[in-house]
């Protein structure tokens, strides 16, 4: 398939080497000239092009821009009819796609984070997008949610990642304090992770099932859980979550 990006940063690299091996040529934009460069460089089948070829010479075209770009970009490109087109941009609502993207009909929103460039991420997709499942579907989750809001709370979601992170971040520090060792702490903190997310992967285990499992009246993690609880950091997470609900239209 041939397939271009339009915008060069950190997630169309991703979704750009999560596609490497399979065969497809691939055009990025010139817009980061590093990036492209070096995507040119590591991926086979991948070449660096203007705005306006990469989008003649592809038959699904990923749009990576931020929101203001986009607008200003997009009304000058050479979309065509027969082309799916694939924005992962916030702040760009689908009709507003439409009319920038016209004539492309085939055009559906997803969020990709960067654990894409490895698979097993989480996309969801509105509306359906058969280019994304063709595309991703064999490596990573695609799922079709119900509306575009629907999609923009996932969009609010996927917003978990960095305060989730940057806490493990800190106790991997704490951790490495005392150890003297901060880079075996961090592996440390990471694996506990990966080793609780594989169980509800590979189980019927949720969120509810995991605490559960941490419960133990007095012990380590439900006293550190009370802890958070008690000074408020639930709540302050609850709150940056809605205070992103009007910029989503939520």
């Amino acid at each position: 398939m041939r397939i271009g990006f339009i915008g060069t940063g950190e997630i169309a690299a991703a979704m750009v080497r999560g596609l490497a091996g399979r065969g497809h040529q691939i055009m990025v934009s010139e817009r980061n000239a590093q990036v492209a460069a070096q995507l040119a460089a590591e991926v086979d089948g991948a070449t660096v092009a203007a705005n306006a070829d990469v989008v003649a010479g592809s038959d699904v075209v990923f749009l990576c821009l931020v929101a203001d770009v986009a607008r200003q970009v997009l009304p000058s490109l050479p979309f065509r009819a027969d082309q799916a087109v694939i924005s992962v941009m916030v702040d760009v609502s689908h009709d507003a796609l439409q009319q920038l993207c016209a004539p492309a009909t085939d055009i559906a929103m997803t969020i990709p984070l960067s654990a894409i460039s490895t698979g097993g991420s989480m996309l969801p997709v509105y509306p359906a997008s058969t280019a994304l499942t063709a595309l991703f579907g064999d490596s990573d989750h695609v799922f079709a949610v119900a509306s575009e809001a629907a999609l923009n709370a996932h969009f609010a979601g996927s917003a978990l990642s960095a305060p989730l992170i940057a806490l493990m971040q800190t106790g991997a520090q704490w951790l490495g304090d005392q150890t003297g060792d901060p880079k075996a702490a961090e592996g440390y903190v990471a694996g506990v992770f990966a080793g609780f997310l594989r169980q509800m992967a590979t189980s019927d285990a949720d969120f509810d099932a995991l605490l559960q499992g941490l419960a133990t009246e007095g012990g380590l993690n439900a006293s550190l859980k009370a802890h958070m609880q008690e000074t408020g950091a639930h709540d302050a997470l609850v709150a940056g979550l809605e205070a992103l609900k009007p910029r989503l239209g939520l």
